[in-house]
């Protein structure tokens, strides 16, 4: 689970870490050049039938690198008799250009509202629930996934993870923590703070401070957000998505980071746990999923459909959960997560919890053109 250098211990680097640890406050952003649509966009694009499940071929796997326990990839290697032939991204961004350019995947893990921009745009396979012996593990009565905001009626997708975004900290060095996003501007921890180098997130956390949506584009409010974000900068150390190695590493006393990343360096990592916390804070905070999907020039969407299956068994989504540290949102799974965060419960994330407005939408061009300026103008300034 972890790389060893110089006698520094390196984490899996976190998957919503682009892989490239820190940036320095001034570094700039560029705009991904794949276009944007609203999330409640018309669906008209032909949906072709789902496949059996059945073996059809090896798996064409596409996925952030090391995100998935490497026993049950193996294990299903080894119960079907095929070979997983493994791709990785390391952004959305990255793995939507590789879709559009015609590659070929029978598996692909995209967050929430790049399903909706996949399936808006014909690139996505329906998933037949009754072809999945597994589905009522996520599909039971009452679940959410039967009709989440990002799929209607989960025609094409199923989900894979959940997670939230909080703030982590040193209980050694930092004791005047309030529950608020603005511990992110702790004068205890000055110089030894670090907010997400992720657009969505740091926009967010900022709106949810002024009481904005976690999507806002309005002129006015972004103007807002922009002025609040350049008063954190006398606080902070840097802007990086490393959160796992900027905290091991004593770098980071306070630190904008996801829900799973923390209780793997808290539960995984670290020699005395209790140096470490993590709170949600009062405002509100993000709380988004992925999901699996399959696309529509997959080559063994039938041998797909099995591996959606074979990871919904409960045992194989605690083992994927105890090596990830996310929860994986199946029913007789989900206990042994809430135990795994039972000294952290502000890491667990309830299907429950996703019912709620702060999830990232996908946006028309113009208005993520303008979040996108506000956050170039931000690390710049």
């Amino acid at each position: 689970m972890t790389r060893r250098r110089s006698g520094l211990i390196l984490p899996r680097p976190s998957r919503r870490g682009f892989l490239a640890g820190g940036l320095a406050l001034g570094a700039s952003m560029t705009l991904p050049g794949c276009a944007y649509i609203r999330d409640d966009a018309a669906v008209d694009a032909p949906l072709p039938e789902s496949a059996k499940a059945e073996i059809d071929g090896d798996l064409i796997y596409f996925n952030w690198a090391d995100y998935l326990a490497p026993r049950v990839l193996k294990g299903f290697q080894e119960e079907y008799g095929v070979k997983i032939v493994e791709s990785n991204y390391d952004s959305m961004e990255g793995m939507y250009a590789k879709l559009a350019a015609g590659n070929q995947y029978d598996i692909v893990f995209p967050g929430a509202k790049w399903v909706v921009k996949l399936r808006r745009e014909g690139k996505l396979r329906a998933i037949d629930k009754a072809e999945l012996q597994n589905a009522d593990q996520v599909f039971y009565s009452g679940s959410y996934f039967n009709d989440p905001w990002y799929d209607e009626g989960s025609q094409v997708s199923v989900p894979f993870t959940v997670y939230k975004t909080g703030v982590g900290w040193r209980t050694d060095k930092v004791s005047t923590m309030t529950n608020s996003w603005e511990d992110l501007w702790n004068d205890e921890a000055r110089g030894h703070i670090f907010t997400l180098d992720d657009q969505d997130e740091a926009l967010a956390m900022a709106a949810l401070i002024l009481g904005y949506d976690v999507n806002t584009a309005k002129p006015s409010e972004l103007e807002e957000i922009k002025k609040l974000l350049i008063s954190q900068k006398e606080y902070l150390r840097a802007y990086s998505s490393d959160d796992i190695n900027n905290m091991m590493g004593g770098d980071a006393w306070i630190h904008h980071m996801w829900s799973g990343d923390f209780l793997y360096l808290r539960q995984g990592l670290a020699d005395d746990p209790t140096q470490f916390d993590f709170q949600s804070p009062s405002e509100g905070v993000p709380i988004n999923s992925d999901a699996y999907v399959i696309p529509t020039n997959a080559k063994h969407p039938g041998t797909a459909m099995l591996f959606i299956d074979y990871l919904l068994r409960p045992e194989n989504a605690i083992k994927n959960m105890k090596y990830l540290y996310y929860p994986f949102p199946v029913k007789d799974a989900l206990p042994a997560f809430a135990e795994l965060a039972a000294d952290v419960p502000a890491c667990n994330v309830e299907v429950s919890d996703l019912e709620n407005e702060n999830v990232f939408r996908l946006l028309g061009a113009d208005e993520t053109q303008r979040r996108a300026a506000v956050w170039t103008e931000v690390k710049a300034s």
